[in-house]
């Protein structure tokens, strides 16, 4: 059975108790339909509890447990503390009712991951936005939305910063595409202040840095931005993570990742070298 360290959080604690649970149920031979009708649930949401993408009642993991054989305590223990962890509350579930629905999940990845990999078209990462710089993009994405909701997802923001402060800090490995570097968010005040942060980031040894210059032309994230994120462990697989306008997309199948990881790979070797991207975003800054 698979051993967690707490720090991991509830979200990895769901992923790994999730997975325990498909592979007991697989290995038992039982369908997803019997596992569902022994808990009183429905089919779905044994594939949702597998995937770790909601909490689990301890009740139910008990009855998963009896159903697949499992009754040796020392082999139930383990798995049932694993269901009270993983029901834990992570900071950012006090802001939940103003957070998109899909996005507590991703916090909960982020907050447990080793390595974080992203490519950004648009805008600068959340991880290295200021605090004027996310309120110029929350006030324009939602216009309408009430001051104090505005603050609050700024609040949630600038928290998840502290992760790359702490002393386990995962490594950020950061692509952004010219356009983003360019684009005025805020007006120049704001986006003076941003990129000068962003120098300032730069020189972090958790933190690699790269441009996608504008000559290099077409490049291989045709498909637009995306974050890949790889766990302590062998237990977690990699996850690909897609923001859509509606929603969000969560991949860990092999193949699919091993796709979006083969184009950030491609990427970061046409990039420009993290010195010079510093030196990019030094000459941009003074166009600013």
């Amino acid at each position: 059975m698979a051993t967690v360290d707490a720090g991991g959080g509830p979200t990895v604690c769901r992923i790994i108790l999730g997975s325990q649970l498909r592979r007991l149920r697989e290995d038992s031979g039982i369908s997803r339909e019997d596992a569902a009708y022994s808990i009183r649930a429905s089919e779905s949401k044994i594939s949702r509890l597998e995937l770790g993408r909601v909490g689990f009642k301890e009740r139910d993991v008990a009855d998963l447990l009896t159903l697949y054989g499992v009754l040796d305590e020392a082999e139930r223990t383990p798995l049932l503390s694993l269901a009270r962890e993983a029901n834990r509350p992570g900071w950012w579930h006090s802001h939940s009712d103003v957070l998109p629905g899909w996005f507590p999940f991703y916090i909960g990845l982020e907050e447990a991951a080793a390595l974080i990999r992203t490519y950004e078209i648009q805008f600068i990462p959340g991880l290295l936005q200021t605090e004027d710089y996310a309120r110029a993009i929350i006030t324009q994405g939602y216009k309408g939305i009430p001051a104090e909701t505005v603050e609050r997802r700024i609040s949630v923001r600038m928290n998840r910063q502290k992760l790359l402060m702490k002393p386990d800090h995962p490594r950020l490995w950061v692509v952004v595409d010219e356009a983003a570097l360019r684009r005025p968010i805020g007006g120049p005040e704001v986006m003076r202040a941003q990129l000068e942060h962003l120098m300032a980031l730069a020189e972090r040894p958790n933190l690699t840095f790269q441009i996608m210059p504008f000559h290099f032309g077409g490049h291989a994230a045709e498909g637009g931005a995306f974050s890949v994120l790889r766990f302590p462990g062998k237990d977690l697989p990699d996850v690909v993570y897609l923001e859509q306008l509606g929603g969000a997309v969560y991949l860990d199948r092999r193949e699919e990742v091993d796709r979006y990881l083969n184009v950030m790979n491609r990427l970061c070797l046409d990039s420009l070298l993290p010195a010079d991207s510093t030196d990019a975003l030094s000459r941009i800054l003074s166009d600013t």
